[in-house]
């Protein structure tokens, strides 16, 4: 069986996926929300400036290359709300993180949970696709499937708790994974927000005050996983990138990975995982010690995407090397902790900015895996 360390994926220096939305997206944007220009006129911009990041990312050194969600408000509810049965709402507050609180947005389940034939995921991955071209990499991301779980509420009587909810969610996700092949898609991220509420005592005290048994929760969130990506193509490579929040330059939750280490690390089937370390929040390398197979990759998050100050190349290389004390240089690669923009608001740096990490990135994994 080929292994995820000989596939094409992840490279030694990758990304998360979301990048900047430029002045001309956020007009049009505008523009359709006014009804100032269609969808069509909107969706021409949207091409045109998909096909320059595209070159702006190879230019960069990347190989695995995105559409830097451009088309999306958030990284997750765009995709979850054309789900069938999924819906989109205003709710009283947005979501609190550490000093800021995003806009007013959820979803609620108001119906049987099916993944839709009809998705516009699918046709913006077939545009990058011809895009990207040969040379390169098109590389996927959607949500977890978690993140239907934890995030949704219910409206509905079809599903009275999350356990009603598994069977449909695992069901729709081998669906639409199977519809992404079918497009041509050999590198899918799966972007997961959910394990964090494990890794700190403030958030096993909000399951518990939400009435849900993290334990009981934690085993669900890893069968999920398993069983959405356990009929994958063989020669579909399907990565994971954990996140503790990402809004504004701003988190959302602290914790190391211990709580959950054999869970995530010996539990998940997944062929590779992009994790933060880029501070303190994530506590150290030693759970890596629980990978026990060959074939994952881990991608170190070192360099940070909130803020625009490049970390010295020394260090990086540093913490590499303390990280490969756990796991072989073969199975690790680096990239920033998350994306530029998990919402169209964007991180507090400029493109600029956002294109000196990525070339750093990059310019370190060269000096490291010669």
């Amino acid at each position: 069986m080929t292994t995820a360390v000989e596939r094409i994926a992840p490279f030694k220096g990758d990304h998360v996926g979301s990048f900047l939305r430029t002045d001309r997206i956020k007009h049009a944007r505008s523009q359709y929300a006014k009804g100032e220009i269609s969808e069509k006129q909107r969706r021409a911009i949207e091409d045109a400036e998909i096909i320059k990041l595209v070159e702006k990312q190879k230019a960069a050194g990347l190989m695995a290359i995105t559409d830097g969600e451009l088309r999306r408000s958030w990284w997750h509810f765009d995709f979850l709300e054309n789900l069938s049965g999924v819906e989109g709402f205003e709710p009283n507050n947005g979501l609190k993180f550490a000093g800021i609180e995003t806009k007013k947005h959820s979803i609620h389940v108001t119906g049987k949970v099916e993944f839709n034939k009809e998705h516009p995921f699918l046709a913006d991955f077939k545009f990058l696709n011809e895009v990207v071209g040969n040379r390169h990499v098109a590389k996927q991301t959607i949500p977890s499937p978690n993140m239907l779980l934890v995030r949704a509420g219910f409206d509905t009587d079809i599903y009275q708790t999350i356990e009603d909810l598994v069977p449909d969610v695992i069901m729709a996700y081998q669906q639409a994974i199977q519809a992404f092949y079918d497009a041509g898609c050999r590198y899918l991220q799966l972007d997961d927000t959910s394990w964090a509420s494990f890794l700190s005592e403030e958030g096993i005290s909000s399951l518990q005050a939400k009435g849900m048994n993290p334990e009981k929760l934690r085993d669900i969130c890893k069968r999920v996983i398993n069983e959405s990506i356990a009929e994958r193509p063989k020669d579909l490579l399907i990565t994971m990138h954990i996140c503790r929040g990402n809004y504004r330059s701003h988190y959302f939750s602290t914790g190391s990975y211990d709580a959950v280490s054999e869970t995530i690390f010996a539990g998940l089937n997944v062929d590779g995982l992009f994790l933060e370390f880029d501070d303190e929040r994530s506590g150290g390398f030693e759970p890596l010690s629980y990978v026990n197979r060959d074939d994952l990759c881990v991608v170190l998050g070192l360099v940070t995407s909130k803020f625009p100050e490049l970390e010295d190349k020394d260090v990086i290389k540093k913490r590499i090397a303390e990280a490969a004390n756990y796991l072989p240089y073969e199975q690790l690669c680096l990239s920033p902790q998350c994306g530029f923009a998990s919402t169209e608001e964007g991180n507090l740096i400029t493109e600029e900015e956002q294109w000196n990490k990525v070339r750093h990135v990059v310019d370190i994994a060269k000096d490291v895996w010669k």
